[in-house]
């Protein structure tokens, strides 16, 4: 090496070799392929060897240390590595439905299968820690780097040692925050080998056109209240995970926990108030994740339901207020499910679950069901759930109920330098039929009336400036005789149980036609990936009056207790499940029942402030 003349041009010279070689030293590797890093405390000061005529002790013990760096490098070359491993590129997405003893980034929230990047507490991709576990875990990020050019970095690094690659973390190479019912976050700011955490909050207002005086709306499982501001949702939890051993938990406070148990019947068969247990609950599940295929996991617990694609989480969604097809099906199961990923592009799924929508079994009998998940381009996502076997009417043994639930989501086009940068629609198509105890699928002649629902529904977006904006227009239709799916408004604090056994004002005994379709069009700004401001317009028909009118759904003086019965037009019950009976006991004449308000058509606008973390 080159002696410099001159203390301060000595000194600058050692300072600056010392930081070049230590970046170096970070990006070389040994056999082992692990990065080396020299640390200067770690080296005891050497003693000045052929000291150089005026240099201070300190300037010849820097040049003696500069040279032990360069000899240190030679040695490394010398092995024959030729340079450094390049570092795998962070996945641009990977799927909520995988990751193994490995964090998630976005656990299992959605009707669909979400996807975003494994991110370190740092906020970059934990590519060296994910890598090491290999596995997959049902709504998380990518525990395994994506696919790499065998000429180059890692993957060269590997060829290089005959080690075989680790597959590739199932849906981890293509970006699919694109998709209806996915979040589009791609960071977390926090996270760590045991936990990944979430936050979600879903405040809304919402201007119903036909003005119920009691404020209060129906027909729907994600507005209930109008001219109002309403936390819709707040849930805190996230993922555990450690050494393949797999747990989430997500709360729900706010018009969730009121709203979602009122439509499961289950509590209604034997003790123990279902819906209180689980009223404040999402998702809580715990399980564990297998090294094989691409992953297995296996969870027992409540989970989401991906029938009807759209999110449980309005977040997640293209829209706010999702057509029948969706709205109407179920949001989460209660049961086990088992997550098999034959290929990085495919994922098999059976469930066990206790019903339709169930924490309980309405009857005897549970539900099985599963989901079939395949992504052949970056661009295509297709689904199929299928649902079978349950009884799922309270009080009405031997009466089954099957379900088939497909969507296909297309991204047909992304330029992000356009003003105009990405669209996409989905097509979703529902078929299902309930069947015994005096119902059929089909006519009348095979045992009783039809009982069966056919649905679709369609949605277009369009993203705009980076995906800064975006607007989405759909809609869908459906036909439900029998109305088994239909929900049932809240008349006088109907629920679920309460309609099993009499429904006065809207049946749902076999037979009864329902017919209905709507359409709306959503506008978002989303000036960060954590937060969405929406502003939504929906139009709702039915074949019958079935939405609130400006006259309400709740009798005189509140609700009385008894849905089950007429309401006499003072606000007492009748204590009657006919009308005539009902005329008489409330002291005789039409006039002398109470009737709630109901329309035909709704239409609103709602306007929500999202954000999840």
């Amino acid at each position: 090496m080159r002696i410099l003349q001159g203390r301060n041009c000595l000194a600058e010279f050692g300072m600056l070799m010392l930081l070049s070689l230590g970046f170096c030293g970070t990006g070389r590797a040994d056999d082992d392929a692990k990065p080396t890093r020299i640390s200067t405390t770690s080296v005891t000061k050497p003693a000045p060897n052929s000291p150089v005529p005026g240099l201070s002790e300190r300037e010849q013990w820097l040049l003696n240390r500069v040279e032990q760096l360069e000899k240190r490098v030679e040695e490394l070359e010398a092995k024959g590595h030729g340079g450094s491993p390049g570092v795998a590129p962070a996945p641009s997405n990977a799927t909520k439905e995988v990751a193994g003893g490995a964090h998630t980034e976005n656990p299992p929230s959605t009707r669909g299968s979400s996807t975003a990047p494994a991110i370190t507490a740092e906020g970059s991709t934990n590519v060296g820690f994910a890598s090491s576990l290999g596995g997959v875990q049902p709504g998380g990020a990518p525990s395994v780097q994506p696919k790499q050019d065998p000429t180059s970095g890692a993957a060269a690094a590997t060829a290089a040692t005959n080690e075989p690659q680790k597959p590739i973390e199932p849906f981890s190479d293509a970006d699919w925050t694109w998709l209806n019912g996915n979040p589009r976050t791609k960071e977390i700011y926090w996270d760590t080998k045991f936990f990944t955490p979430e936050i979600r909050a879903d405040t809304h207002y919402v201007a119903d056109f036909n003005h119920p005086t009691d404020h209060s709306m129906g027909g729907s499982s994600e507005l209930f209240r109008t001219y109002e501001v309403q936390l819709e949702q707040f849930g805190v939890g996230g993922d555990f995970h450690y050494d393949n051993v797999r747990a989430r938990l997500m709360t729900q406070f706010g018009m969730y926990s009121a709203t979602t148990p009122r439509n499961d019947p289950s509590p209604g068969h034997g003790q123990w108030t279902l819906d209180t247990a689980y009223r404040y609950v999402s998702e809580a599940y715990g399980g564990y994740h297998f090294n094989v295929l691409h992953g297995i996991n296996v969870d027992a617990g409540i989970f989401m339901s991906y029938i009807g694609l759209f999110s449980f989480y309005n977040f997640d969604n293209w829209a706010y207020q999702p057509s029948y097809v969706s709205s109407n099906t179920p949001w989460f199961f209660n049961g086990v499910r088992v997550q098999i990923f034959p290929t990085a592009h495919l994922k098999i799924e059976p469930w066990f679950i206790n019903g339709w929508q169930a924490y309980g079994s309405a009857n005897h009998t549970p539900g099985i069901g599963g989901q079939i998940k395949w992504t052949p381009k970056p661009w295509l996502n297709i689904i199929s759930n299928n649902y079978g076997v349950g009884q799922d009417d309270l009080f009405i043994p031997g009466r089954r109920r099957i379900h088939t639930d497909n969507s296909i989501e297309v991204k047909y086009y992304d330029n992000p330098e356009k003003t105009l940068d990405k669209m996409a629609f989905s097509l979703t198509g529902d078929l299902g039929c309930e069947y015994g105890a005096g119902v059929s699928c089909y006519t009348n002649k095979s045992g009783g009336p039809k009982q069966s629902f056919v649905g679709y529904m369609a949605y277009n977006r369009f993203w705009f400036h980076r995906d800064l904006f975006a607007v989405t227009v759909g809609g869908g239709q459906i036909n439900n005789p029998g109305r088994y799916l239909v929900l049932i408004p809240p008349i006088n604090g109907e629920t679920a149980i309460t309609a099993a056994t009499n429904s006065p004002y809207f049946t749902g005994n076999p037979g009864n036609p329902f017919k209905a379709w709507d359409t709306s069009f959503t506008f978002d700004y989303m000036p960060k990936q954590y937060i969405t401001f929406r502003a939504e317009y929906d139009y709702r028909h039915a074949s019958v009056p079935y939405w609130s009118g400006a006259g309400g759904i709740t009798p005189p003086g509140g609700n009385n207790g008894s849905p089950q019965f007429f309401t006499c037009s003072n606000g007492t019950s009748s204590g009657q499940t006919s009308l005539g009976p009902a005329e008489t006991a409330c002291g005789g004449g039409l006039s002398s029942v109470w009737f709630p308000d109901l329309r035909k058509n709704e239409s609103f606008i709602d306007l929500a402030i999202m954000v999840k973390f």
